[in-house]
């Protein structure tokens, strides 16, 4: 009896709600679950700035693009095998999305395992890589192979997070997110101050946060779902199912390659003006974060509505759900972007007293903050053609964003110095938003969206 409540609430959601109802019902969660995650991500700056090390918060911006490696894999199999999910699940197809969910969730154990041996006989080149040098490589490699050793966690936990949003269980997804974000936030001061860990000991955290959302979401998935499943019974990877998985999952991919690219290239390029450059892009991109997850608490909620209007021929509602949402982005991340770059210098001196990483960290606050909409926006376009499986638009989108950023960002650097490769960030994202808004309005005119129940 419970089981079928749980089918008819979500069918609810996907079929006949009210759009700023069905919204809410799978973005809120998101928004609430991502900004506890901006709640430790800016704990954990805290208590590493408490250490009262420059060359430690280096390193920790030093590891982001590792972390976007690993959370690029999980993005391979979420959204891919999550996409798909929706999809089937507007077919009616109940049975086939438990198997694509099994298939999802074992790759990406496999994945893991594998992106460990990796790194292990890698280590040196992936340090060199991402700029570390002098004292900081010492305390980037600490974080980097606590971050390997739990990679098949992390990745997991990316994976299993976008699979029950998939079936429109957002408030599961929310208690994940928290879950993990609340053991980090306890673990934190005891392992890197109580264990005398440092970074490590942050590292350590954020393995044993996922671990605690992992378990919780195998509970559910095991007990309660009516459309997932981790069976390894149900493991049965067959060329239809990896195909449909992968070429979406692969779209995302790209665009977190081409961000781990930029990363790596912002990072070197800016490590010659400084360490206290790269500690205030560091500082700064936490921060920024509050608008930004806020951003992608909306357009990555609504995919799965996306996904299952198309799926069912529901053109009309599809496209309310995506003008209701773009316009909730405006108006959100417009009115939080702005509150923080009124008082960037107030909210900035929480976390660094150093007069040169404030001066330059306010200015790539600034760059950041106005990005941040742009970045949404961008962000929805994306979503929208993973969710109806057009992966050669989301694959146009997600490789113009790296093709616009790096030659933008290398050229700006060249003519214009520090203040040009700050600026080129927010320039790239304007860019890309307007590519998407072109493939948008073309698609638009594709005979499938003219059908409409």
């Amino acid at each position: 009896m419970e089981q079928v409540e749980i089918e008819q609430i979500d069918s609810y959601y996907f079929e006949k709600s009210p759009i700023w109802k069905a919204i809410a019902h799978m973005s809120l969660p998101m928004m609430l679950g991502m900004s506890l995650n901006l709640i430790y991500n800016i704990i954990d700056a805290y208590f590493i700035g408490k250490l009262n090390n420059t060359e430690m918060m280096t390193a920790i911006t030093l590891t982001l693009p590792f972390s976007v490696v690993i959370m690029a894999v999980g993005n391979l199999f979420g959204t891919g095998g999550g996409t798909f999910i929706s999809r089937l699940l507007g077919e009616k197809k109940l049975e086939e999305s438990k198997k694509v969910a099994s298939v999802s969730f074992y790759f990406s154990i496999i994945s893991g395992f594998l992106l460990i041996l990796l790194c292990i006989v890698f280590i040196q080149p992936i340090l060199t890589l991402l700029g570390a040098e002098g004292q900081t490589m010492a305390f980037t490699k600490s974080v980097i192979l606590v971050f390997t050793i739990g990679s098949p966690i992390i990745i997991a936990n990316f994976v299993l997070e976008q699979l029950v949003r998939a079936e429109g269980a957002s408030t599961v997804s929310m208690y994940g997110m928290g879950i993990s974000v609340i053991a980090n936030i306890i673990l934190d001061p005891i392992l890197i101050f109580g264990c005398h860990l440092n970074i490590m000991g942050a590292a350590l955290g954020t393995v044993l946060g996922n671990l605690c959302a992992v378990v919780y979401f195998v509970w559910y998935i095991s007990k309660k779902s009516s459309a997932l499943s981790v069976s390894l019974n149900r493991f049965k990877p067959t060329s239809l199912i990896t195909k449909d998985i992968f070429k979406i999952g692969v779209t995302s991919l790209l665009m977190d390659v081409f961000l781990i690219i930029s990363s790596l290239l912002f990072n070197n390029l800016s490590i010659r003006y400084g360490d206290y450059v790269v500690a205030g892009f560091g500082i700064s991109q936490r921060v920024v974060q509050l608008s930004d997850f806020i951003g992608m608490g909306l357009f990555m909620g609504v995919i799965p509505l996306i996904a299952y209007s198309y799926s069912a021929k529901n053109i009309k509602r599809m496209q309310e759900i995506i003008r209701t949402t773009a316009l909730y982005i405006v108006i959100l991340i417009g009115a939080i972007s702005g509150a923080l770059l009124i008082f960037r210098i107030q909210v900035f001196e929480l976390f660094s007293k150093d007069s040169e990483v404030l001066a330059i960290g306010t200015l790539i606050f600034a760059a950041m903050l106005l990005s941040s909409l742009f970045t949404s926006l961008s962000g929805l376009f994306v979503g929208i053609f993973q969710g109806v499986g057009r992966e050669k638009e989301a694959a146009i989108m997600s490789v113009a964003k790296g093709l616009i950023v790096i030659p933008i960002m290398i050229l700006s650097n060249e003519f214009w110095g520090l203040h040009g490769l700050i600026w080129s960030l927010t320039a790239s994202e304007v860019l890309a938003c307007i590519v998407g808004a072109a493939l948008w309005l073309h698609f638009k005119k594709d005979p499938s969206m003219k059908v409409s129940i």
